[in-house]
């Protein structure tokens, strides 16, 4: 063997191994418990040790450093920092918009995960734009001064965020993008994980919601379903056994206020499957497809 195959067999070993146990873990984690502390010491013993542990962690996290897949300074595209009125104070949010956009275009809020309005979803604002829309990123953490750079910083927030405060926050976003002079009056919502059911919960409290894209979100609660009108398209992960206890009683309530939706569920993907500066749950496949879907389904309904 040469010493580069050997270098590259090396390398290949030391690769740790990431279980269902740890993602499961890590779910638990950034979802239930915050409790880093917990996490980390029962990751240490599905790792075999603390070394293992701190190895693997930063690996179930998302990598804040991650390229962009369009970067901010992209000549298709162009964003500002933004300030919309929300119920109580004003909302920051990033607006992006292809550039020389000629006419009025479709708009779609994109709503972050539980980490708040960071690199990742400001990307993703990007790429919504490049597909032809005004993208809308509001920062839904902005009644408690907006997301931190600490991501577990970001996530205690949400816990602090008051629910009817956060509906009437992403009405409020609504009824910007209805008014905005570069968009046609149509209005979808794609959210992610907590941004995922805030696009659940947006379409039962906006009745002017054209289209909503819910990825792995929280369903709303059964006696508010038959106030949705808009369409959805919801996408899960068939390993996210937490929110996927939900789809059946949805679906059936969906269907008996005949509300129009599709639902795809991604066999062996896992819960933030969409993300990819998250390298242990990141699964391109499902993500593309997912993300053809997405696109398709927004420019049928914003046209």
């Amino acid at each position: 063997m040469t010493k580069s195959a050997a270098s590259s067999e090396s390398a290949k070993a030391a690769k740790p191994v990431i279980t269902q146990a740890m993602i499961d873990a890590y779910d638990e984690y950034t979802h239930l418990t915050l409790d880093r502390r917990r996490f980390m010491e029962q990751l240490t013993r599905l790792a075999g040790s603390g070394a293992a542990a701190a190895t693997i962690a930063p690996l179930l996290a998302a990598n804040a450093a991650q390229a962009a897949i369009v970067a901010e300074d992209d000549p298709r595209v162009t964003g500002e920092e933004v300030t919309f009125p929300g119920s109580g104070g004003a909302m920051k949010g990033y607006l992006v918009k292809p550039a020389g956009q000629s006419g009025q275009l479709g708009t779609v809020i994109v709503i972050h995960e539980n980490r708040g309005l960071n690199p990742h979803i400001r990307d993703v604002a990007r790429r919504v734009a490049l597909e032809g829309f005004v993208a809308l990123a509001p920062d839904f953490l902005s009644p408690l001064g907006g997301t931190p750079v600490d991501e577990d910083k970001a996530r205690d927030l949400f816990s602090k965020l008051d629910p009817a405060q956060t509906a009437a926050n992403a009405v409020a976003a609504v009824a910007f993008l209805r008014g905005y002079q570069d968009g046609n009056g149509k209005v979808g919502a794609v959210g992610f994980c907590w941004g995922g059911g805030t696009v659940n919960m947006l379409a039962v409290n906006a009745p002017d919601l054209a289209a909503g894209v819910a990825y792995y979100g929280m369903q709303p609660k059964a006696e508010d379903v038959p106030k949705i009108k808009a369409a959805l398209l919801l996408h899960y992960a068939g390993l996210d056994t937490r929110i996927n206890a939900g789809i059946d009683a949805f679906k059936k309530e969906l269907d008996a206020a005949h509300v129009e939706y599709t639902a795809y569920v991604y066999e062996g993907a896992n819960h933030a499957f969409n993300n990819e500066t998250s390298a242990a749950r990141y699964d391109k496949q499902a993500a593309d497809l997912a993300w053809g879907r997405t696109i398709a389904f927004l420019k049928e309904k914003l046209a």
